[in-house]
């Protein structure tokens, strides 16, 4: 990958879900890693210099949620944006508290939406 494009790391325990989101960013361009819970998303940042988006899920199975994840974000790393997703009822109410400017999207999202945000969130237009 050329060193302008934009990494965005995907966190979600559902292979699935983290199937479909991550072959849509490729197909837009970025490049993509993926983790299946904020344990493995710390270890990748701690290794990964040109991470940009860190779009997680706000409930993973462990010791950290995608809350700590991203404060810890914020703290280690704070020139990565963090965009929150959540498809249960009370983390979306949380989140919408704590995320200002559009930091969060609730499931199900709309993929076109998505690639919005993290273009925006880059400073890119479109």
């Amino acid at each position: 990958m050329e060193s302008g494009t934009p990494t965005i790391l995907v966190v979600e325990d559902e292979l699935i879900i983290r199937s479909g989101v991550t072959n849509y960013l490729r197909d837009c361009g970025y490049r993509v890693l993926e983790a299946s819970n904020a344990d493995e998303a710390q270890v990748m940042l701690n290794t990964e210099d040109h991470v940009g988006i860190v779009f997680t899920e706000v409930r993973t199975p462990s010791g950290m949620d995608g809350f700590a994840l991203r404060r810890w974000v914020q703290q280690q790393r704070p020139n990565i944006r963090v965009i929150l997703t959540s498809g249960v009822a009370r983390a979306r109410e949380v989140a919408r508290d704590l995320c200002e400017g559009g930091a969060f999207m609730e499931k199900p999202y709309d993929y076109g939406e998505l690639n919005r945000r993290i273009r925006r969130a880059l400073g890119r237009a479109g």
